[in-house]
């Protein structure tokens, strides 16, 4: 049931996958409805995504928006700098307390390393009464990490050159990952079904939530 080759598709090259979309906005122009539709999109990926006998518990679902600047500015309790001169980025964080507060200073000193000054940390609202056991089982804490250079002016890629080794070396010294840390996007995901993402994550049905663009992701399992 594929179509016959025609131009550059060849049907021999189709093969299973995780389920991808990508939308954006022609004349640039950033909207709740692009992420809206992206979410709808995502749902109609869900015979690419997996889930075990457990349907509650997804393989992993998410997306991936431009910094939605004016959102995060109504949503923070501390001051942020002008657009694209900060980044941020979701964290997957330990549950208890003190193993947290732990990650958070391991985060902070490697950032002062890195030439970086933490602004602050959000707490990210959930909703986890879709999820099920399996998930509930290893969902961490989520928060959101905002960082700006100290000092000197840095921006664009340096500034992402900066995020980067942040990202990657506190994912190294302590029990923290992150989806994303960054001046352009950022990403929301989880061990979700494509329908549960906006379940789990309200910020993505905020009005306020807007992008000119959004790539969204359903995770294939091949085990």
């Amino acid at each position: 049931a594929v179509p016959p080759a025609q131009g550059l598709y060849d049907p021999a090259t189709e093969s299973d996958a995780c389920g991808v979309a990508f939308l954006a906005d022609l004349q640039g122009r950033a909207s709740h409805r692009t992420v809206e539709r992206a979410l709808v999109a995502l749902h109609n990926l869900d015979h690419r995504g997996a889930a075990g006998a457990e349907r509650e518990s997804g393989d992993g679902t998410g997306i991936t928006v431009q910094i939605p600047d004016e959102f995060l500015r109504a949503v923070v309790d501390f001051d942020l700098p002008p657009r694209g001169s900060y980044a941020v980025g979701l964290t997957f964080v330990p549950t208890d307390d003190d193993r947290e507060a732990q990650v958070r200073e391991v985060v902070e000193r490697a950032a002062d390393e890195e030439g970086l000054t933490v602004l602050g940390w959000r707490e990210v609202p959930t909703d986890p009464s879709s999820l099920g056991s399996t998930a509930l089982a290893t969902m961490p804490t989520f928060r959101q990490l905002f960082v700006a250079s100290r000092g000197s002016r840095v921006l664009g890629m340096a500034l992402e050159r900066h995020a980067f080794c942040l990202r990657k070396r506190a994912e190294l010294e302590t029990d923290v990952y992150f989806p994303s840390l960054s001046s352009r996007t950022l990403v929301y995901k989880g061990m979700l079904t494509p329908a549960q993402l906006d379940e789990v994550y309200p910020d993505l049905r905020d009005e306020r939530m807007v992008s000119a663009l959004a790539v969204v992701h359903s995770r294939f399992s091949t085990n």
